[in-house]
């Protein structure tokens, strides 16, 4: 139900506004502009998201049931198991979904999204074979949905060539700051949602695996922030191309010895591409063209002036309020937050506090809106329950994380 209050309010609010606007001040163009933004949000949910999803899909899913005939992804779900048996407890050891998560969750680590996506979405409908209510989201379903919009990425790549662009002293100073941030929204997440499902984590298998993410994260760290820009770019694109290549080579390596008919298979599942993404299209249309009469009728900007203000009386330094439409704007809009942050450098200077922080948060967490809308559409989930107060309960921590980093490393 909150998505549907969400989606309501959002045309409220952007006719509301326009309104006012209009009976105050005569202004009569805002009204324009949310329709016109309204159109042409649809036509790019279409034509720039659904359609080039689509064949990133069909051979991603199909690669994936080649490597579900061979065996690949049972071997993995055993492996990870033990660990994820606690954060799932209604999924089986030995289930599918659990190798198609982690799939999904290296993916993302590795800032692979148009092969995270793939994988996420059919761990999601795994999950939902699961699902005793087919219309209403599982605890596992939540759990998976709400981790994975944290957005746990190792090395933040793209924001690092931004910096770059607009001619940052050093671009990859934001690194650091960029995956603790983006850590701490995970284990938020993970903490979040666990309270809500009563599951206990303070057990040896979840302990023993956040320790060890931990530390070889820690090390990680610690041997990349030691080198230029240009080795830890390189080292970025060879690892992350290079494991999607083994990742593809080696499944259907793999299914030639298993004996499985390879292009059969990648046939079978690349057929379930196409439909998945036709399925979708509705929610994506509907929740993006929401966000942007949102956006077009300058409610996120009188929002932020609001923040500002009340910022204002609290007594600590407001610096990072100039930075909070990218906060704001992320979990609405992954291109919007990105344009905002390259609006920001370019009038703070990319090395500027502002230009850093606007960075930290867009590294920190992903789109919870659009992933919800994403992958509950994908299987028809009607009912998101906590889902996307889970979600956004994680955003505001990475934000405040964010915003703390912000100033332990940058702020003068």
């Amino acid at each position: 139900m909150a998505l549907n209050y969400i989606f309501v309010a959002f045309f409220v609010i952007a006719f509301v506004i326009a309104t006012l606007k209009f009976i105050l001040t005569g202004d009569v163009q805002t009204f324009k502009a949310i329709t016109e933004g309204m159109l042409d949000m649809a036509k790019i949910a279409v034509m720039d998201i659904a359609l080039p999803l689509t064949g990133v899909m069909t051979f991603f899913l199909g690669v994936l049931n080649v490597g579900e005939k061979a065996g690949i992804i049972n071997s993995l779900a055993r492996f990870i198991g033990p660990f994820f048996n606690k954060l799932f407890p209604e999924v089986p050891a030995d289930h599918p979904a659990n190798g198609q998560m982690i799939m999904n969750f290296s993916a993302n680590m590795l800032g692979l999204d148009n092969a995270a996506t793939p994988f996420g979405l059919k761990a999601m409908q795994s999950l939902q074979e699961l699902n005793p209510s087919k219309d209403t989201a599982s605890n596992a379903q939540i759990m998976f949905l709400v981790l994975h919009t944290s957005g746990l990425q190792i090395i933040p790549l793209s924001i690092i060539a931004q910096r770059a662009i607009l001619g940052a002293k050093s671009p990859s100073d934001i690194f650091i700051p960029c995956v603790v941030g983006t850590y701490v929204t995970t284990v938020a997440a993970m903490l979040i949602t666990a309270a809500w499902q009563r599951t206990n984590l303070f057990n040896k298998s979840v302990m023993l695996g956040l320790g060890s993410v931990t530390t070889i994260m820690g090390l990680l760290l610690w041997y990349l922030s030691g080198l230029p820009k240009e080795q830890i770019e390189a080292i970025s694109i060879v690892t992350g191309n290079s494991i999607l290549l083994m990742v593809v080579a080696g499944f259907l390596f793999w299914g030639m010895v298993k004996k499985v008919n390879v292009f059969e298979s990648f046939i079978e599942g690349a057929k379930a591409g196409f439909t998945t993404t036709v399925t979708i299209i509705p929610y994506l249309v509907g929740l993006l063209v929401a966000i942007s009469a949102f956006r077009s009728c300058g409610a996120m900007d009188y929002l932020i002036d609001f923040l500002k203000w009340i910022f204002s009386f609290s007594g600590f330094n407001t610096d990072f309020t100039e930075a909070l439409p990218v906060a704001l704007m992320k979990p609405l809009s992954g291109s919007g937050a990105r344009a905002l942050m390259i609006d920001a450098m370019k009038e703070f200077g990319p090395d500027s506090f502002v230009g850093r922080l606007v960075c930290i948060f867009q590294g920190s967490a992903d789109t919870t809106l659009y992933i919800v809308a994403l992958y509950f559409g994908s299987v028809g989930i009607k009912n998101t329950r906590y889902a996307i107060v889970a979600g956004l309960i994680a955003d505001l921590i990475g934000v405040l994380a964010g915003i703390w980093l912000g100033y332990l490393f940058f702020h003068t």
